[in-house]
């Protein structure tokens, strides 16, 4: 292999662990450790590894195995932000790729958090079977490839096991997974046209655009409601009540069913890279979601 094409190929599989969306779990995976002096620790510093690109070559490159064909269509694909596109070839290789990066962070992080790491790396993978398989394929099959981001749970479960801390109230993993769930209807609004063009059905192709906004909205509200019932967390509840109140608009008078220019889910999607990178200390010296009232 040439030195382009190794570039090439770095390239790619760095795409396709979409590094947009590292910090977003690397923000789930501080959540458990809040206020605990864990900086000194060899062990969180490879858990914050693996959630970024390991974990996400395995969740996000098997993704974009069965969508090629969605994937052609798809003009915010081939970006650091948004995904690879890749070829033929590169996918073929793929599978392989993903298990060999896989296999030196689950032996280190099953020697430095026991045996039981085992079930977390188990249960990302049966999640992400039951979305990608095609005998399952939750991703075509509306509403079970929203339920299956809860999924997402399993980078709580790793960074208790991990960081040896209690693991998280079951408010704070029902806030995780709805959150993790409008995060993913947000990602079928951006991506509606392509996936109408390939023929795929999701939440918002079924449902369309603006009632897949106003789900967003419901969302939103509800984890507003879990933040103040449970937490008396007023911050954060505003910020999601905040959030809601931005989609509704958008849903009602300012974008409606008309889709997002490339530029503006760019800017969207920085943005929101912005919010997880500053609230992340936030989170942590608060520790607001550890305890319930």
């Amino acid at each position: 292999m040439t030195g382009s094409s190794l570039r090439s190929e770095l390239a790619f599989l760095l795409k396709a662990s979409r590094p947009g969306l590292w910090l977003t779990a690397i923000a789930f995976y501080m959540l458990p450790v809040g206020q605990r002096d864990v900086f000194h620790s060899v062990a969180f510093w490879l858990g914050v590894l693996y959630v970024g690109f390991p974990m996400g070559l395995l969740l996000y490159g098997w993704n974009d195995i069965v969508d090629y064909e969605a994937d052609r269509l798809n003009p915010r694909k081939g970006t650091f932000l948004f995904g690879a596109r890749g070829t033929p070839e590169q996918l073929r290789r793929l599978p392989l790729q993903i298990a060999l990066v896989q296999t030196p962070f689950v032996i280190a992080l099953s020697f430095l958090g026991g045996a039981r790491m085992l079930l977390c790396f188990a249960g990302m993978i049966a999640a992400a079977a039951l979305y990608n398989w095609p005998r399952f394929n939750f991703k075509t099959r509306p509403p079970l490839e929203i339920l299956n981001q809860a999924g997402y749970l399993f980078v709580f479960l790793l960074s208790s096991w991990m960081n040896h801390v209690p693991l998280l109230p079951w408010a704070t993993m029902l806030f995780g997974a709805l959150f993790a769930m409008h995060s993913l209807i947000f990602g079928q609004v951006m991506d509606l046209e392509p996936d109408r063009g390939a023929g795929r059905r999701t939440t918002a192709t079924v449902i369309g655009r603006v009632p897949a906004k106003l789900l967003i909205v419901g969302l939103l509200v509800l984890e507003a409601g879990l933040m103040m019932r449970f937490f008396g967390a007023k911050g954060l509840a505003g910020f999601l009540l905040v959030s809601a109140a931005w989609f509704a608009v958008d849903a009602t008078l300012i974008w409606r069913s008309r889709p997002y220019s490339n530029r503006e889910m760019r800017f969207f999607m920085l943005g929101w890279n912005a919010i997880a990178l500053i609230s992340m200390p936030w989170m942590w010296s608060r520790a607001i979601l550890l305890q319930m009232r």
